[in-house]
């Protein structure tokens, strides 16, 4: 007798996120599971259909708040469960997940779980904050589950009354974790300098101002800078024409495999204000990094204060600069941190871990 497949309906708001931060999860949960990811496509939806082995379906989408736009689309997802009917709809990214939510409970979706991967109201302020609040507050009420990505994330959701749902954190955190066979030790390029590395968006929320003012400081490291810089948020020109034009900085741009620049690296510097669980940090410890952290959500889960890295207090300059200089000044030290740091990953955070742990709890949902 054949067992009837679940079905999944895996959903972001575009496309991008179903390509880089699902990669090989889809694939394997639809070894067990019946996976149609939705999202909107800006051009890499058959990109993932084709890499994952599923069907994916193409809702058009708004990462901002357009309320034409979006009443557009939760009419078009309520078409869509409708037709699909699945059994199990999974939505992260916070517009999607809104709009998932809300017209999964329309259409009478029986499990619809919600992953919070980053509150963006800890970045606002007044009425934005309010808004920003309000719709994380309707997506976990219209969701029959809700998912902290992360120890920090939970907290917050707690505190700040979004939710009362209970709550638990899949096997130790993260929406992926990290596949340790991929970032594993390579031979480090030689080079004069200690090299800092930071891989990110380069805006001010990720601590680019603290970074510049501790690198001022620093005329002995070099700083490999990875990622693009973007307008919303954007960094102080003073800051910028420094990232781009001084010689202490190796500005590289947006890179797809960031394995060859942490090669490069002597230590991860990470100073962002907030996250969610970031992956950066545990690319570098998997790759035998130390990093200089600061405390908040999911940094300070991947980071234990001198096991496998420092943590330092967020908009905190010379915490950031007295923190550098002394992984600057204690190189042995640091390469200590960095094989705790590999160890620490495998142990704590293996990619097939975090599978098949999110196996298991579809497969209790049909119980």
């Amino acid at each position: 007798m054949q067992h009837h497949k679940l079905k999944i309906i895996r959903l972001t708001t575009v496309d991008i996120s179903l390509l880089n931060l699902l990669k090989g999860q889809l694939q394997y949960l639809n070894q067990i599971f019946e996976v149609v990811g939705v999202a909107s496509d800006t051009g890499v939806l058959e990109e993932v259909s084709r890499r994952e082995g599923i069907r994916t379906i193409n809702v058009p989408m708004q990462r901002e708040i357009a309320l034409r736009d979006d009443v557009k689309s939760l009419c078009a997802l309520y078409r869509l469960f409708r037709k699909e009917r699945p059994d199990i709809l999974h939505a992260n990214t916070p517009k999607g997940s809104l709009l998932a939510m809300i017209a999964g409970k329309l259409a009478g979706v029986p499990h619809r779980i919600y992953t919070v991967t980053g509150l963006r109201y800890q970045g606002a302020s007044g009425l934005l904050r309010f808004v920003l609040k309000t719709m994380e507050r309707i997506t976990c009420l219209c969701a029959t589950k809700v998912i902290p990505e992360g120890n920090g994330v939970l907290h917050c959701l707690q505190a700040d009354h979004i939710t009362g749902k209970p709550l638990r954190v899949i096997h130790n955190g993260n929406i992926n974790g990290i596949d340790t066979d991929f970032f594993k030790t390579a031979t480090h390029t030689p080079h004069d300098a200690y090299t800092f590395v930071f891989i990110g968006r380069i805006v001010r929320d990720k601590g680019i101002r603290e970074l510049v003012s501790a690198m001022r400081r620093l005329p002995d490291a070099r700083l490999l800078l990875v990622g693009s810089f973007e307008d919303g948020d954007p960094v102080d020109e003073a800051d910028k024409e420094f990232l781009i034009h001084s010689a202490q900085v190796e500005f590289v741009g947006w890179q797809q495999d960031v394995r060859p620049y942490l090669s490069q690296a002597d230590c991860l510097v990470f100073p962002s204000y907030r996250e969610g669980f970031p992956n950066v940090p545990m690319q570098a410890g998997s790759m035998e990094l130390p990093s200089i952290v600061t405390d908040i959500n999911g940094c300070n889960e991947i980071i234990e204060d001198g096991l496998n890295g420092k943590i330092i207090r967020p908009r905190d300059a010379e915490a950031l600069y007295h923190t550098m200089k002394w992984m600057l000044e204690h190189p042995d030290e640091g390469r200590r941190m960095g094989l705790n740091a590999r160890e620490r990953i495998r142990a704590k955070f293996e990619q097939r871990d975090v599978w098949r742990e999110l196996a298991k709890m579809y497969q209790s949902l049909n119980k």
